[in-house]
């Protein structure tokens, strides 16, 4: 069996999607939760769900063009409402809405067709089924025939994402059950349960394949590699919220994301950045747009930032970080200057500094960048190199810029 954990890893970069009844009030995911004039009128939003406009050719599209890798989409979050047809389990999915089709089907076949890996994100909990707070068991029982039909009528998928143990913090929640089913139908899947807020980095049963870092602030917990390797994900939303918000204006900037993105590199983790789809299934523009800057990024970074190895090569700068490719180091370079004239911009040419890397064990021929191929002046001193990083040219600035060591023969 393939080291699922390790080719997890590889993907690096990956896109969560929030999507549901909640999209269509445009006021965040917990919106049943948190608005009890919502929740009194929840109904309509089943009534009326048709997302005329949802389009995975494009969706799926967009995300391959941004770097990502693999695709997490909410099939059933915490309001009960499933994404699929739950074959008779429930009238309360999206067959039994006016779009009246499998989205989850229809999410997995155009993943399958651009070659990004389909994960399944499915709550624990439910704020509206009876059964959760008047029959626990039974309730588990319902939540693996869920999860079963997931299993076995979507072909293979790249992982399950669970959420939502949080609700009920002393329960038995038969993971061994829900987990042992996985296994069972998906053998390869990844399994991850998301360790919420209070918890990040935190090991939780025996058979999940990652630790969480919900809403990014990730760091090294020194839990990941015993008794067996872990990968580690940050999931963070764009803005404040998970699900479609077009009054929250609060969104990060294209550095924040881009930094973020390489903080989750240095560390071997791999990034999942949150898109809420409109309730006729659409990417906000202002998410779009942040993709476009993240598509800019991974493009320039290339195959190496996917495939290289941590090199031993170590910066001093704090962010900063090395991977080793096809014979060559790649050092990202963070906080670099925009170059130009002193009334134009604040940085200028003279501002350039000295970048330090230690623990390079072979003479160095060359460092350029990557962006220009322009060389940089190095002095190396045994296994101590500095070198000059010229600030950006002015017209560009990619905020994490990348220099290119090639050795002597």
């Amino acid at each position: 069996m393939m080291d699922r954990v390790k080719e997890f890893e590889k993907k690096r970069f990956g896109m969560f999607i929030h999507f549901g009844l909640f999209s269509q009030v445009d006021r965040g995911e917990w919106t049943f939760h948190e608005h009890p004039d919502v929740a009194a009128n929840y109904d309509e939003q089943f009534k009326t769900f048709n997302p005329v406009n949802l389009d995975w050719k494009e969706i799926v599209g967009t995300a391959k063009k941004s770097g990502m890798k693999y695709i997490t989409l909410t099939t059933r979050h915490h309001d009960g409402f499933s994404l699929y047809d739950t074959k008779g389990l429930n009238d309360y999915d999206v067959m039994h809405t006016p779009y009246g089709k499998d989205i989850i089907k229809e999410f997995v076949d155009e993943c399958n067709a651009q070659g990004i890996t389909p994960f399944l994100y499915h709550t624990m909990h439910d704020w509206q089924l009876p059964l959760f707070e008047e029959n626990f068991d039974e309730y588990l029982k319902y939540l693996q025939k869920s999860v079963e039909i997931l299993c076995t009528n979507y072909g293979k998928v790249g992982g399950f994402w669970f959420d939502g143990n949080w609700s009920n913090k002393t329960a038995d929640w038969k993971e061994d059950e829900l987990y042992g089913l996985i296994r069972k139908y998906q053998p390869d899947a990844i399994i991850i349960n998301n360790s919420g807020l209070a918890n990040r980095g935190k090991r939780g049963h025996k058979e999940l394949d990652t630790l969480t870092f919900e809403q990014g602030n990730i760091f090294d917990s020194n839990e990941r590699d015993y008794p067996r390797r872990l990968a580690m994900e940050a999931c963070q939303t764009m803005n404040k919220h998970w699900g479609a918000a077009s009054k929250d204006l609060d969104y990060k900037t294209p550095r924040a994301l881009i930094e973020m993105l390489n903080k989750c590199r240095k560390l071997e983790a791999n990034y999942l950045l949150n898109i809420g789809l409109t309730g006729l299934g659409e990417i906000p523009a202002m998410s779009k747009g942040l993709l476009e800057c993240m598509e800019v990024w991974t493009d320039y970074a290339g195959e190496a930032f996917y495939e290289g190895n941590m090199s031993e090569v170590m910066p001093e700068a704090e962010k900063d970080y090395a991977l080793d490719y096809e014979g060559k180091t790649y050092v990202y370079v963070h906080d670099v200057p925009l170059l130009g004239v002193k009334n134009v911009i604040e940085a200028y040419e003279d501002t350039n500094e000295n970048n330090i890397l230690n623990n390079v064990k072979r003479k160095i021929k060359t460092i350029k960048w990557k962006d220009n191929d322009e060389e940089l002046l190095f002095t190396q001193t045994g296994e101590r190199v500095s070198f000059r990083a010229i600030g950006f040219p002015y017209g560009s600035s990619l905020i994490v810029r990348i220099a290119v060591i090639e050795y002597e023969e």
